[in-house]
C-alpha cells in the first residue's frame, strides 16, 4: 500500500507533464456529383461512421449553397473555381480547423479538394483522401445518377457538341475536368480549372509547393469502375495523348517525368498512396474503410 500510494503522486506529475490526450485532428468531406453533404446514404452514412470509430472527432461535410437542393445542382452547374473559393472561404472562417485538418474527396471532389490543397495552403491541409477521384480528368461522360434522368442527357449532348466552349466551361461542372486526349491543345488552353491545377499551361510555383506540404495524398481506385473513363485516372495516370485506348501510369506521363506538381518528389519520399478496390465506382465495405482509409485520420 505504501509503494502504491508513493506512485500516486508520480503519475499525476505525468499526467501534468503530458497533458491532456491530443484531440482527434478534424475532417473535411466533400461529396461527388449529384450528391449532397447530408445524404443519409452517403456523406451522412460516412460522417457518421467517422464519429463513430474517432470519438470526438470534428467533422465538416461541405455544403455548397444554402440548402441540400441547391448544393446537389451545384455539383452539375457552378462553376468549380467558384466552388473552390467557396470552400476556401469556409475552412478560414471555422475555428475548428486552424490548426490543420485532413480531407477525404469522393468522385469529384476529389480533384476539388486538390485545388483547394494548391490554392488554399491556410489552414493547412494534412492529408488528402481521394476515393475515386479523377485526376487526370475524364473522357466519357462518368455515369451520373439517374441514367435517365433528363440532366444527364443534356450534360452529355453538351459535352460532344463543344466541352470547351467558353459557356459550357463556366457553368458546366463536368466539361471543367473534360480531358480530350485527341484534343490536348484545346484542352491545355480551354479547360479553366483542370489544366489549371494540373500545370498545364506552365508552372504555378505556389500550387507545387502547396501541394508538396501534404504529408499523404492517398489515392483510391475502384478495380471494376464502369463510372470513370479512364479509371486509371483515379490513379493520376490517362490515356497516352493523341489515341483514347492505351493508359499509361502517373510516373510516364510528362506532369511526373517533369515533376511540374511536386508528385515525382513526394513518390520518392513515400508521400504517395495508391490503393486498390474491388468494387464499382463508390462501392466499398465499411470493413475496407476501417482497415485502410481509417489509419491516416487517426
Amino acid at each position: 500500500m505504501a509503494a502504491l500510494r508513493a506512485a500516486v503522486p508520480v503519475l499525476a506529475l505525468l499526467g501534468l507533464c503530458l497533458g491532456p490526450a491530443a484531440a482527434a485532428t478534424p475532417l473535411v468531406i466533400w461529396h461527388g456529383m449529384g450528391d449532397s453533404c447530408c445524404n443519409p446514404v452517403s456523406m451522412g452514412f460516412i460522417q457518421k461512421l467517422v464519429e463513430k470509430k474517432i470519438p470526438g472527432i470534428y467533422v465538416l461535410s461541405l455544403k455548397i449553397g444554402s440548402n441540400l437542393i441547391q448544393d446537389m445542382e451545384n455539383s452539375f452547374f457552378m462553376n468549380v473555381n467558384d466552388q473552390v473559393r467557396e470552400v476556401c472561404s469556409q475552412l478560414a472562417m471555422d475555428p475548428h480547423l486552424k490548426g490543420g485538418y485532413n480531407a477525404m474527396g469522393f468522385s469529384q471532389g476529389g480533384q476539388f479538394l486538390r485545388a483547394v490543397a494548391q490554392r488554399c495552403p491556410s489552414p493547412p491541409m494534412l492529408n488528402l483522401i481521394s476515393i475515386g477521384g479523377q485526376h487526370q480528368g475524364v473522357y466519357g461522360f462518368p455515369r451520373c445518377p439517374g441514367e435517365s434522368s433528363h440532366i444527364c442527357d443534356w450534360i452529355r449532348k453538351t459535352l460532344d457538341l463543344g466541352a470547351y466552349t467558353k459557356s459550357v466551361q463556366e457553368h458546366l461542372v463536368q466539361a471543367e475536368y473534360w480531358h480530350d486526349p485527341l484534343k490536348e491543345e484545346d484542352y491545355r488552353k480551354s479547360s479553366i480549372f483542370l489544366a489549371d491545377i494540373n500545370q498545364e499551361r506552365g508552372i504555378n510555383e505556389t500550387y507545387k509547393k502547396n501541394l508538396m506540404a501534404l504529408k499523404k495524398f492517398v489515392m483510391v481506385k475502384f478495380l471494376n469502375d464502369t463510372m470513370v473513363d479512364p479509371p486509371i485516372s483515379e490513379w493520376f495516370g490517362f490515356y497516352k495523348s493523341g489515341q483514347a485506348k492505351e493508359t499509361i501510369p502517373l510516373q510516364e506521363t510528362t506532369l511526373y517525368k517533369e515533376d511540374r506538381l511536386g508528385l515525382q518528389e513526394m513518390d520518392k519520399a513515400g508521400k504517395l498512396v495508391f490503393l486498390g478496390v474491388r468494387g464499382d465506382h463508390l462501392h466499398f465495405s465499411e470493413e475496407w474503410f476501417d482497415s485502410s482509409i481509417l489509419p491516416f485520420l487517426q
